[in-house]
């Protein structure tokens, strides 16, 4: 059994992260940051015993330690961190450079980097050097996006801010590893959360299940499988990868 932190697991991605753990057997600490009854109800839905709620904002420094020294007091420590929190891309995020203010976006390019690369570093910084004082293993996967390497024209902060976790990932995996500790990151397409049931529905659907050569999009638990085994003992080996999860619509060289 193993202790897990996973952030933003309210719903969406984190949620499936969080059962894919909870199913192996692991503690799972389920992080939210407003939306306290999607939190409950991922909570509700882990089987087993032993699993915590916490909250806090991870893009605000303090509460990013303090969501972390949480999790390490009630579910006994921290073996495996999965960053998933993130300010998504929505029409309140929106910041193509031709059609926002200056004040729009500033507004959103500091808060996609407080939470998507600050809160994810000030997490892992909390997490490793608790690992580290037990002297103990352990496993971080980064939740980016493929965003990272195709470009985001509507959402160049969260593109940037992805690409950065990644870089950051992979700075951490050389710096980590004389201790023992693997850290590797996933870049996921377009994946059919929650959030986005609407656009696959509407106009959009067709197109965007386009984009594969399989013609779907991606699952939650396709994203999740591969965190858990990217957070296993056996894939130490695989420590600063960026693993593509897009079903081929696009392809890095």
């Amino acid at each position: 059994m193993r202790r897990v932190l996973v952030t933003g697991a309210s719903r969406g991605i984190g949620r499936a992260v969080a059962l894919a753990f909870a199913e192996r057997g692991d503690r799972v600490g389920v992080h939210y940051a407003a939306n306290r009854a999607d939190a409950e109800e991922t909570l509700r839905r882990l089987p087993g015993s032993g699993h915590a709620l916490l909250t806090g904002d991870v893009g605000d420094p303090q509460a990013a330690r303090g969501i972390v020294d949480e999790a390490v007091e009630r579910l006994g420590g921290v073996d495996v961190l999965v960053n998933n929190a993130a300010t998504a891309t929505s029409d309140a995020t929106r910041h193509a450079v031709a059609d926002v203010s200056y004040e729009d976006w500033q507004r959103v390019w500091h808060r996609m980097v407080d939470v998507n690369l600050l809160g994810a570093a000030n997490v892992t910084y909390c997490v490793a050097r608790h690992l580290i004082d037990r002297a103990a293993t352990g496993s971080i996967v980064n939740i980016g996006s493929r965003g990272a390497f195709r470009g985001e024209p509507d959402f160049p902060a969260y593109g940037a801010s992805k690409a950065a976790l990644h870089a950051f990932g992979q700075s951490m995996a050389v710096a980590l590893a004389p201790h023992g500790i693997a850290v590797a990151s996933v870049a996921p397409g377009f994946v059919a959360t929650e959030r986005q049931a609407s656009r696959l529905a509407g106009d959009d659907g067709e197109t965007l299940r386009g984009q594969s050569p399989f013609g779907r999009v991606g699952t939650p638990e396709e994203v999740a499988a591969a965190v858990r085994y990217l957070a296993s003992p056996e894939a130490a080996w695989s420590s600063g990868t960026v693993l593509d999860l897009n079903g081929a619509s696009y392809l890095r060289t």
